[in-house]
């Protein structure tokens, strides 16, 4: 439980240094057009979903579902979670403590990379595909390794490198079938030069294109088999 708790310090202290605290409100802006305008093809209001690793619930706060579940090593995650989103202090390699089998949609965003080594991911890929229904979807975003390359190590929290390929085959290995994989969305960081206005972002959304020119993030959709 200490390795825990100091897990969990660290978490906030270092989403402290990187976010702050007058960054949050543009981030959610964005998110708000990112749930909106794209996740709500993947996931209705009648959807029970899952946010693993929910960091301060951009997503979460954001997508309407029947009922949202969140799981975050960080506490400081719970006082920003509308009232409406189910927090629990958990790490994503135990996702069986909070549900089993119920699950429509399971989400995670920029996540699996701060993950410490393949054998953590295989755990946590497990635990989602329990979690699910049969028929559910684990629906994954993060940045891809084969278009960074040194920029993926800027983060200090960085520890797996993946790309849409290498984590396409761990979801197979696992059960899943991948039923979408892009391999550049969206790009690397909302805190680089690019514009992020909520407008600007609307545009983007709706140009695959240019996704192709500024994307570094791969989008993913698996499937748990309905049988």
């Amino acid at each position: 439980m200490s390795d825990t708790l100091t897990q969990s310090r660290e978490l906030s202290e270092l989403y402290k240094i990187r976010f702050s605290e007058e960054e949050l409100p543009r981030k959610n802006a964005i998110w708000k057009v990112l749930c909106e305008d794209f996740f709500s093809k993947y996931i209705s209001e009648n959807d029970v979903v899952l946010d693993v690793a929910c960091g301060y619930g951009e997503f979460s706060n954001n997508i309407k579902s029947k009922r949202k579940i969140t799981v975050d090593l960080n506490m400081d995650a719970k006082a920003y979670l509308n009232s409406d989103v189910e927090f629990n202090y958990c790490s994503a390699t135990e996702l069986s403590r909070v549900c089993n089998n119920e699950i429509d949609r399971a989400f995670t965003s920029n996540f699996l990379e701060h993950l410490p080594d393949k054998d953590a991911l295989d755990t946590v890929i497990g635990e989602v595909f329990s979690a699910l229904k049969p028929g559910g979807k684990f629906i994954i975003m993060g940045p891809n390794l084969r278009y960074l390359a040194g920029e993926y190590w800027d983060f200090y929290d960085h520890h797996l490198g993946l790309t849409h390929l290498s984590l396409g085959e761990a979801l197979r290995l696992k059960g899943f079938e991948i039923e979408m994989s892009i391999d550049k969305f969206l790009p690397y960081t909302t805190q680089g030069a690019l514009p992020t206005h909520p407008l600007l972002v609307k545009i983007y959304l709706k140009v695959p294109l240019i996704w192709k020119l500024l994307g570094k993030q791969f989008f993913i959709v698996a499937q748990k088999p309905l049988t």
